[in-house]
């Protein structure tokens, strides 16, 4: 296969544009198995995750657009992409450092959401495919962009191993002291993508999460965080993700579904530890999750509108579940929660792995 073929059949040259003075490309991670992910470095975004099912029969198991042009003007901008600087919501989109008070977009409700409208998922990063399995992206953002202060160089490694393991690895630094709180915001339907791309209420879903972040009518946390036992959020033996979507409970009401923050549990801080899993039960295709991060954003695509993705797939409501590792939402403005602050001198560091299998 060379290097303008792939099995998900996008074509490169649908990904090329300049893009203020910067060009965008697609790049091909390929394994020794067959697999292969598509990344462009617009946003980072993942445009195909090629993997078997329990057949041996491939498809795309992530929701992602056929060129730039479909990307760039996307109903769901965060689709797949990178996500910064700060992934999640902001109350009312402020937050004090050292007693200044910091103004952000307000871009969902009354707060402030994943980096603002031309965050890390609307940039193109600089890129370096430095072998057939690692991407190396690169992204300097400038003080003050977006209302974040601190000029923040970041750096996203993606790999993708013979295990059919994609590993993202971040790094950043900064100038002046910030708030950094990154992820990638991928939509994964392990049925594979169609037309229309199947619900996500079947997947049998296990988290190693005693404690869930509650949050408002707003989607902003209360401060607190809660147990899972006995509520709609109690993943914690591998249940399927409808048999409690629309529970009669404040907090699904909350969310239209799940769009929480799990707080995962934790050995030591920053351990790459077991988060998730989930198995698609008809295709027999899982993917587990690994993160350092101390929390995972579980989102059921409950706004999804049935827009069109790739190759004339489209994505109902409910057909793409998010595992977005990250720090808890709304943390500037909570003490008591794990810090996001970042400052000159140290270096902010996450890895998160999606891991790819079948059982049968």
């Amino acid at each position: 296969m060379s290097s303008t073929e792939n099995l998900s059949q996008l074509n490169a040259a649908d990904f090329v544009k300049n893009i203020g003075g910067k060009e965008t490309a697609l790049f091909i991670l390929r394994n020794n198995k067959g697999s292969e992910v598509a990344i462009t470095n617009y946003g980072g975004a993942i445009c195909s995750i090629m993997v078997p099912d329990k057949n041996g029969n491939y498809a795309n198991v992530i929701q992602g657009h056929d060129s730039i042009e479909n990307l760039l003007n996307s109903p769901e901008p965060f689709l797949s992409t990178l996500v910064g600087r700060y992934g999640n919501r902001i109350c009312k989109g402020k937050f004090t450092i050292d007693g200044k008070e910091y103004n952000l977009a307000i871009n969902n409700g009354p707060n402030h959401l994943h980096g603002g409208p031309t965050g890390f998922h609307a940039r193109v990063w600089d890129a370096e495919q430095t072998d057939a399995q690692t991407l190396k992206l690169h992204y300097l953002s400038a003080d003050m962009e977006e209302g974040f202060p601190g000029n923040l160089d970041v750096t996203v490694v993606y790999s993708f191993n013979d295990d059919n393991e994609l590993k993202i690895d971040y790094k950043a630094t900064t100038d002046k002291k910030t708030i950094v709180n990154l992820t990638s915001h991928g939509f994964f339907s392990l049925s594979g993508i169609a037309n229309p791309t199947a619900t996500i209420d079947n997947l049998i879903c296990e988290l190693k999460a005693d404690f869930f972040v509650p949050i408002d009518d707003t989607s902003v946390p209360y401060g607190c965080i809660a147990p899972v036992k006995g509520t709609a959020f109690d993943f914690t033996t591998p249940t399927e993700v409808g048999a409690r979507i629309d529970a009669d409970e404040e907090q699904i009401k909350h969310g239209a579904g799940y769009d929480h923050c799990y707080v995962l549990n934790k050995k030591e801080v920053g351990e790459l530890s077991f988060a998730a899993k989930v198995t698609e039960p008809i295709s027999g295709r899982t993917m587990e999750v690994y993160t350092t991060e101390p929390g995972v954003q579980v989102y059921t695509s409950n706004w999804h509108s049935g827009f069109a993705g790739a190759h004339g797939a489209t994505f109902p409501k409910r057909s793409a579940i998010c595992f977005e590792a990250q720090h808890f939402p709304d943390s500037p403005n909570r003490q008591h929660f794990p810090s996001v602050v970042l400052c000159p001198g140290e270096e902010y560091s996450q890895v998160t792995v999606y891991k790819f299998g079948v059982e049968k």
